[in-house]
């Protein structure tokens, strides 16, 4: 069974080479991740700077053409964070449904329709909440990033990656497979503390609470289909 690995690299595919899609590029890659930016401005690969390894495309991010230049094909994650909301939802949907890569995300300008993508199962950024940090959570593998630690190192709380096969099983059936506490989900923009009876949906982040020397337990079983699937 394939497992997900917390620290390996991975390729991760950005569409906007402004300040924070460059932000985004350098830091991925300085996490040892190998990555793609894709601008209609050329100009705008300035912004990456000369120490910058991965690779840039001239067009837009909805052009199938342009994605598999920029290896989409091998793609992890996608993050569209063009100036245009319209831009961005639409190559944040190419991806996710021509190629198949379901860790997109998308920036926002307006927060107003942020929920209605969300329920297309992609999960948004709006400006008036946006660091770059944000998105890092939720691009690179679980694990990589914590939103909370205890003062002691000990515990941590956790977006954490989750396989699409445990869409449809209660938050109670998670917290058992996993031996750990979900104390809430953000689902459709908004965060909330889930019941035992929770229901996980498509497109909801999962946030665990568990001990270091757990982690990678749990990732592993959250990242792969349930026991006997």
């Amino acid at each position: 069974m394939e497992t997900r690995c917390s620290v390996c690299g991975v390729h991760i595919v950005i569409m906007g080479c402004g300040r924070v899609g460059s932000s985004l590029a350098r830091g991925l890659e300085k996490r040892g991740h190998t990555v793609a930016v894709i601008d209609f401005d050329t100009d705008a690969f300035r912004r990456l700077g000369p120490d910058f390894n991965g690779r840039t495309v001239k067009g837009v991010g909805f052009d199938r053409e342009v994605l598999l230049e920029a290896g989409i094909e091998d793609a992890e994650a996608f993050a569209a964070v063009s100036s245009g909301d319209n831009s961005n939802i639409l190559s944040a949907r190419v991806v996710r449904e021509t190629f198949d890569v379901h860790n997109v995300v998308a920036r926002i300008y307006d927060p107003g329709r942020a929920e209605v993508y969300e329920r297309l199962g992609i999960p948004t950024v709006a400006t008036v909440r946006w660091t770059a940090d944000q998105v890092l959570r939720r691009l690179l593998p679980a694990g990589s990033e914590p939103h909370w630690r205890d003062p002691s190192g000990t515990v941590r709380l956790m977006e954490v990656h989750v396989d699409r096969s445990w869409v449809g099983r209660s938050v109670g059936q998670i917290e058992r497979a996993t031996d750990a506490r979900i104390p809430f989900v953000f689902r459709l923009g908004t965060g909330m503390v889930p019941k035992n009876s929770t229901i996980f949906q498509d497109g909801d982040l999962l946030y665990a609470a568990v001990t270091d020397s757990r982690l990678a337990e749990v990732e592993s079983i959250l990242g792969n289909p349930p026991k006997g699937e």
